[in-house]
């Protein structure tokens, strides 16, 4: 489709392929998944009563942790099978990372206070509210950096300290912030009930236009970068293979609007993974196979044939096993946290 010549043959082209594929996989699972409750995190201090704030943190507390394991199969899987990329990623992007780290960290301690803290607990509201808030904003800025591309001289990373920081970057760090803040809005209307339900309804409408205006502007802002990456969506024939993806995407917000509209509960989360998932493909199509855009691909920077062999075991018992876990995690806390939480937190 886009015309990439490719000289590798047989292991050598393929094994890079199915990596990138699984760790593509751990990323979508990382972001859906972590990201509604960081979304959560970000409605957190807005929510004015006490018990709302405590359904609201109870709505993810049992499977939050569960979520990040997405976050170390990506980066475990990029230094296994990419190690080239890693070592050229890691201190190109080391300061939002670390940020992104700290902050995890802050949300994570919240978690453990909170229910245990009487004068005090205003304080583990902030920090979870603030780390949930500087992890998405980190994870943006990578995001936008990874677009931009990185500074090379052979295998290693040529640029500055703050490269990543730009006018871009801080624009899909503010877009994330409004896309985690519409996964964890439209997860507790689908978790909760009554004057909270409503409150987040109102919320998702108000995440879904930042949102998508977010997302307009981003896009519209790409083909200034200077990395033709245009000329994968508007060259013939191209254009014809890509269309369908901004216009089911637009589709898809409307949607979110109308079950929003229509009080429906479920649908508004599902249609916002269904964005997310959208806006991955976008982020593919404009990048692949690029690990490090904009020039070193995938099969470049793939270790030998032997090491992603090695790993790729590992991969099938792991991947399978906390795809299960998960599902299961879900199954078991699925229904409603009950307004009063403390006759048993969960319904069904």
């Amino acid at each position: 489709m886009f015309g990439f010549g490719m000289e590798y043959e047989g292991p050598a082209f393929w094994l890079p392929l199915i990596w990138s594929g699984l760790l593509a996989l751990a990323v979508a699972m990382y972001v859906i998944i972590d990201g509604f409750d960081l979304g959560v995190g970000i409605l957190f201090t807005a929510a004015s009563k006490g018990n709302w704030r405590d359904r609201m943190m109870l709505s993810v507390a049992p499977i939050w942790d569960g979520n990040e394991t997405w976050l170390i199969l990506g980066g475990g899987g990029l230094f296994a099978v990419f190690s080239v990329a890693y070592a050229i990623l890691l201190p190109a992007l080391y300061l939002p990372l670390i940020l992104m780290l700290i902050a995890l960290i802050f949300r994570g301690v919240a978690f453990e206070f909170r229910f245990k803290a009487e004068r005090s607990q205003p304080l583990w509201d902030y920090a979870f509210h603030y780390g949930s808030l500087a992890a998405t904003f980190a994870q943006g800025l990578v995001l936008g950096a990874f677009v931009q591309g990185f500074r090379t001289e052979g295998r290693g990373f040529a640029g500055g300290t703050l490269d990543w920081l730009t006018p871009f970057s801080v624009m899909t760090g503010i877009g994330l912030v409004c896309g985690y803040g519409l996964l964890g809005a439209t997860w507790c209307v689908m978790k909760t009930s009554g004057e909270l339900q409503i409150w987040a309804r109102r919320k998702s409408g108000q995440f879904l236009a930042g949102t998508i205006l977010s997302m307009a502007i981003v896009s519209a802002w790409v083909p200034f970068l200077g990395l033709e990456i245009q000329w994968r969506w508007v060259s013939w024939p191209n254009i014809v293979y890509v269309a369908p993806v901004p216009v089911v995407t637009a589709l898809v917000a409307w949607r979110i609007h109308r079950a929003l509209a229509d009080g429906r509960q479920v649908a508004p989360f599902l249609l916002t993974i269904a964005l997310f998932l959208l806006g991955f493909v976008g982020l593919v199509i404009s990048l692949f196979p690029y690990v490090v855009p904009p020039r070193m691909t995938i099969w470049q920077a793939a270790n030998a044939v032997s090491a992603l062999k090695f790993a790729l075991v590992g991969y099938a018992v792991v991947m399978p096993l906390t795809l299960a876990y998960t599902a299961y995690a879900y199954w078991v806390f699925r229904g409603k946290v009950a307004e009063d939480i403390g006759a048993g937190g969960y319904g069904h």
